[in-house]
């Protein structure tokens, strides 16, 4: 290290030049510096590198075999400090074979997934996306080490850790599904008595028997039946368009469903706060041109969601 403190990294510039002109004069020309200047620069390399480097002859000057073996080391020295020093190339999303890795829930899926691939496809046919399931805790190493690049979900389930960089999406709100013709479905809203005496369907990925709703009953001492858990979103409310059963979900996946089963959508008669839907990413790849590209068509896409009804 003392040898490098003492060697001025600079004159490798001048070197590279030199090897590539063959001249103390062109090489000047080249630097815009003077010939003399150029020639002291050439004794300071002989110096350091304790060899002539250029020695004149008859039909020019020719570079000494320990100058030719500098040669590949010095530019392959000089671009990599030039990539240090310089701003990386940016993203061009249509000539990019890029893969984007990002953590969502089933949910995020099937609401956001359609639109997302729309716009890549014919934005950028070559961009690969790999989508695997949210986890608990929250998955920090994995966004911090690149196996992730965008976390998407709820703030409230997630609960990202605050030094991350989070992104709000949209929000939604929780209503309640029955089948088409149901004796409930009098009209949009049910009263709190009725939906305590249905039977219910609770999605839960973890397995567990209480959910948001449970905990709010349970607040006021009252609770409802769980008559089916399932894991996914997808299979639920396929079941409930045959059953008598219940089923609470998130609106805007609810209005997907039902523009294709028989299902009704009711109001909840459940004072439930709105759910805010954030992407989450690490600081390390905040100024990434490619990674901002991502989170820009991710933006995109949740932007082209239709409202849900106030």
């Amino acid at each position: 290290m003392s040898e490098l403190r003492n060697f001025d990294l600079n004159l490798l510039v001048s070197f590279d030049v030199l090897m590539e002109e063959l001249s103390v004069s062109r090489a000047a020309e080249r630097m815009f510096v003077t010939q003399s200047a150029m020639s002291h620069a050439l004794q300071r390399l002989r110096q350091q590198f304790g060899d002539p480097l250029l020695v004149r002859t008859p039909s020019g000057m020719r570079p000494t075999e320990r100058a030719l073996s500098l040669v590949g080391p010095v530019k392959a020295l000089l671009r990599d400090a030039k990539g240090l020093i310089h701003a990386p190339d940016q993203f061009i999303a249509a000539e990019s074979r890029q893969r984007f890795t990002m953590a969502a829930t089933d949910y995020m899926d099937l609401l956001v997934a359609p639109l997302l691939m729309e716009r890549i496809e014919s934005t950028a046919p070559g961009v690969d996306i790999h989508v695997k399931r949210t986890e608990q805790p929250f998955p920090e190493q994995d966004l911090e080490y690149g196996e992730l690049d965008v976390v998407l979900g709820f703030e409230a389930v997630l609960k990202p850790p605050s030094h991350l960089v989070r992104e709000y999406l949209f929000d939604d709100r929780m209503v309640s599904v029955v089948r088409r013709g149901h004796p409930m479905a009098r009209g949009e809203a049910l009263t709190l008595d009725d939906y305590l005496a249905m039977k219910h369907v609770l999605i839960s990925r973890t397995g567990t028997r209480f959910g948001v709703i449970d905990d709010w009953l349970a607040e006021r001492g009252l609770s409802r039946r769980i008559a089916l858990i399932v894991p996914h979103f997808l299979s639920a409310p396929l079941i409930v368009a045959q059953t008598e059963m219940e089923l609470s979900l998130p609106e805007r996946v609810a209005n997907v469903f039902a523009a294709s089963t028989p299902l009704s959508i009711l109001t909840l008669p459940i004072d439930l706060p709105r759910y805010n839907l954030v992407m989450v990413w690490h600081p390390l790849r905040e100024k990434d041109s490619s990674h901002r590209w991502f989170r820009e068509q991710i933006i995109s896409a949740c932007r082209e969601l239709a409202s849900p009804r106030d």
